[in-house]
């Protein structure tokens, strides 16, 4: 199972203690999967189009809690357009169908492709906590999440402009930033940063997806500061090598071509202790010396020896 898939699992069974919270969540399925069906009393029906069984298993718990409906699963094939898409029946006949929209707002002619097209109605997620669950119920619909082991991306996929511009600020509202690509026909709404959304998984109540998610970055985070460090040390010891390959180069110059015999004793000491001890850092060969030098020491003695290499290069 996908990352993205645990995540739809766990928020399929939360589901929130207040009804007014339900409602928001029942709404945000029904904006995005609803359809009415059938034209007289008795045949009117309300189905939502989909295949996630985590979507339709969490709607069917909603329906049974907020207004006592027990449902029947009922798959079927439509019109070509509509072929490879399954319909779930959720109710059936006008009385229960009206009074299910008039609780998600909904209920005028048109309702459900107002909500889709423009979003639900404001007064369903006034409350912090209904806005929660509208996330949650829109996360279940229309939103995925990459492998946070290969990288952070978490997205929505909304049909129209204004239906994504509404969840962008609704995730804004509680200072996660969310912004809005076009691909193709959509309006994608994404994060990107790790920790925007690891906060989204929080707001959402995604509780168990949020700590494997916060392990999959401590993991990450760690090997790339072991990563910066070996590239670090691997860079400082190739400049070593680099430095005590050119000190060296020059000091058997000096040998061969001038004579040690002629050097200061604390430059031939420099010179002797370095050709003793190639690999050894310049603080490693100040202690070496006696009495032992600094750092800055040894490097101007080992700069004295660079400029007359140099000189008798010339």
């Amino acid at each position: 199972m996908s990352f993205s898939a645990e995540v739809k699992e766990e928020l399929s069974k939360v589901v929130s203690q207040s009804r007014h919270c339900q409602l928001a969540e029942l709404a945000a399925v029904i904006s995005f999967f609803g359809k009415l069906e059938g034209s007289s009393e008795s045949d009117v029906r309300l189905c939502l189009q989909t295949e996630n069984e985590a979507v339709i298993r969490k709607v069917f718990t909603l329906l049974k809690k907020t207004f006592n409906i027990y449902t029947d699963i009922a798959f079927k094939e439509l019109l070509e357009e509509y072929k490879n898409h399954t319909y779930v029946t959720l109710i059936t006949g006008r009385e229960r169908v009206d009074k299910v929209l008039q609780a998600v707002k909904m209920y005028e002619e048109g309702g459900i492709q107002k909500a889709t097209r423009n979003g639900v109605n404001p007064l369903l997620i006034k409350n912090a906590c209904c806005k929660r669950a509208f996330l949650r119920g829109t996360f279940l619909c229309t939103g995925s999440m990459s492998d946070p082991e290969k990288s952070y991306h978490l997205e929505f996929v909304c049909s129209y402009e204004e239906q994504a511009v509404r969840l962008q600020s609704l995730i804004q509202s509680f200072q996660v930033e969310a912004k809005i690509v076009i691909r193709k026909k959509y309006y994608v709404v994404y994060l990107k940063e790790g920790a925007s959304i690891a906060d989204l998984l929080n707001i959402m109540e995604a509780h168990i997806s949020l700590m494997n998610f916060e392990n999959y970055r401590i993991i990450k985070e760690m090997r790339g500061s072991i990563n910066r460090k070996v590239n670090c040390e691997t860079a400082n010891i190739t400049k070593t090598v680099n430095a005590s390959s050119k000190q060296i180069e020059d000091i058997l110059l000096i040998r061969d071509h001038y004579g040690f015999q002629n050097l200061p004793d604390n430059i031939r000491e420099a010179a002797q202790i370095r050709l003793e001890y190639p690999d050894a850092t310049l603080k490693e060969l100040g202690q070496i010396l006696e009495p032992p030098v600094g750092k800055s020491g040894m490097n101007h003695r080992l700069r004295k020896l660079s400029e007359l290499a140099d000189r008798l290069r010339s």
